[in-house]
């Protein structure tokens, strides 16, 4: 099957670990060590770490139905049957998962990402202490010369 797959796409864990190693500038193990160590320390490396360890899997995965797919093959007469056709859909779904999971490392790893300008924002804004209590803690003023409805208060009263 890695015929037709570019060499970027076939060794894509390979290079994306070394985009990681370079970016954190130490190598994987002792990367994963860190962050286990302190997760919250460096939200970036944990998130990087996770994401990383779920395209290793999704690799695996993909290996493991490429070898039961070329099994397969190399048992079938000129047509494939509907278990081999399995396989075939079963190699495009781990292609589709590992390659979705590359794209998030990618987008981990580029601080200049569509939607990471808006993210940092958004964790700075977490972080700002507040200037007052998230929510309303008096009543909303009403309009002048609108009175107070007791009704509103009381529950309707059912018809017998």
């Amino acid at each position: 099957m890695t015929d037709g797959i570019s060499e970027e796409s076939a060794d894509v864990v390979g290079v994306l670990t070394e985009r990681i190693e370079a970016r954190f500038d130490m190598g994987m193990d002792q990367l994963k060590a860190a962050v286990a160590a302190a997760p919250t320390a460096n939200p970036d490396a944990t998130d990087v770490v996770k994401w990383h360890g779920l395209l290793v899997e999704a690799q695996s995965v993909l290996e493991r139905a490429e070898d039961d797919l070329l099994a397969a093959l190399e048992t079938q007469p000129s047509e494939v049957d509907d278990p081999t056709m399995g396989l075939a859909h079963r190699v495009n779904a781990a292609v589709t998962a590992r390659d979705g999971r590359a794209m998030v490392v990618r987008w981990l790893l580029d601080p200049d990402a569509p939607g990471k300008k808006d993210l940092a924002a958004e964790r700075l804004a977490r972080f700002r202490a507040r200037s007052g209590p998230a929510v309303q803690t008096s009543a909303p003023n009403r309009p002048a010369g609108t009175p107070a409805s007791a009704s509103a208060w009381r529950p309707a009263r059912s018809a017998r």
